[in-house]
């Protein structure tokens, strides 16, 4: 995706579409929104002729990660300065084979990027979910409780594949009920989700791709408090009294009538986020406690929403749904609940 020293003649600059994508890449995310730029990086080469080789050996030969994987990662960072490298394909071998040490030791204390650069885990055949800068442990990872360290959850959209498919039926692909149900469960045990998208060859992303990203970013346009800048409520990340109650230990797949709690860090608003509507437009919250003083409003709703408390939480009246800026998984703020 870049003109690379160490890939003559198959990299994107000198085939394909003659061009520096990672670095126009890098541009636009720069100069053009607020995000933080990062590079995907996988350490081995499914094909290469000296990965093979060093297999062969049992890895005790180093040929193809002295003369490309390294060289390679050095290249990314000193030309494009990310502030996140996400390292892959390391499972085969050991850390001693990748030298990962070495790069990350260079990397955390000598880099451009020494001061503000995060990495995940997979550094090697071992480290994942127990060395790394923030564990992504195994693809899709939703532990359903608080870890003592910061995670991640790295998804797809397509059910089935990390890149585009021609044959991928509509099926394959997760619902926005689906994806909401990810980031809230996700981000409820303090998470990071990582969602991915395949492109096409020719850069193109699919519509059903872009469909879904846009419905992403209009439940948050409208509900973005709850998740952004907020930390999980240490009390309890799963409210269920329909037929099950769970309190900090969660399936990875939420019931329906499910709630996620996150809390506001410079607030002592609690944000319950409702997965579905609730039955008669009335929800039963067990976890929240209120008080004297407790408020309830619905994010996308411009008006307070009644409430009684009663013997095992609260109970909160939703309004008009065709009342409601949000299609998918509302979100109440409590205020001043115990």
């Amino acid at each position: 995706m870049y003109p690379s020293k160490y890939s003559f003649s198959w990299n994107a600059m000198d085939v394909g579409p003659k061009r520096d994508l990672l670095g126009e890449l890098a541009a636009a995310v720069r100069n053009g929104s607020d995000m933080h730029f990062g590079i995907y990086h996988s350490l081995f080469d499914w094909f290469h002729p000296l990965y093979k080789k060093d297999k062969e050996s049992g890895f005790k030969t180093q040929d193809f990660v002295k003369s490309k994987a390294l060289p390679e990662l050095y290249e990314l960072v000193m030309e494009y300065h990310p502030e996140v490298v996400w390292s892959d394909g390391d499972w085969e071998a050991p850390d001693q084979y990748w030298n990962s040490t070495g790069f990350l030791a260079w990397l955390y204390n000598e880099s451009p990027v020494k001061d503000i650069v995060v990495t995940n885990d997979r550094w090697g055949q071992g480290c994942p979910c127990k060395h790394g800068g923030y564990y992504s442990c195994a693809d899709r990872f939703n532990p359903g409780t608080l870890q003592k360290h910061k995670w991640e959850s790295c998804t797809t959209i397509d059910r089935e594949s990390w890149g585009y498919r021609r044959e991928a039926r509509f099926a394959d692909f997760y619902s926005i009920e689906e994806i909401l149900k990810m980031l809230v469960g996700v981000v409820s045990c303090g998470g990071n989700l990582l969602l991915n998208v395949g492109p096409t060859s020719y850069g193109k992303i699919s519509p059903i791709f872009e469909e879904r990203l846009h419905q992403m970013g209009e439940w948050l346009k409208v509900n973005g408090e709850a998740i952004y800048k907020t930390r999980p409520w240490p009390k309890a990340q799963n409210d269920t009294l329909s037929s099950f109650v769970w309190y900090g230990l969660i399936s990875q797949y939420l019931t329906k009538s499910s709630v996620m709690y996150t809390q506001g860090k410079s607030s002592p608003a609690v944000y319950a986020i409702a997965l579905e509507w609730p039955d008669n437009e009335v929800l039963h919250l067990g976890a929240p406690k209120p008080t004297e003083t407790t408020e309830v409003y619905m994010l996308g709703y411009d008006k307070p929403l009644r409430w009684k408390s009663v013997k095992d939480g609260m109970v909160v009246d939703f309004p008009n749904m065709s009342r409601v800026s949000s299609k998918w998984s509302w979100v109440l703020k409590l205020l001043d609940v115990a």
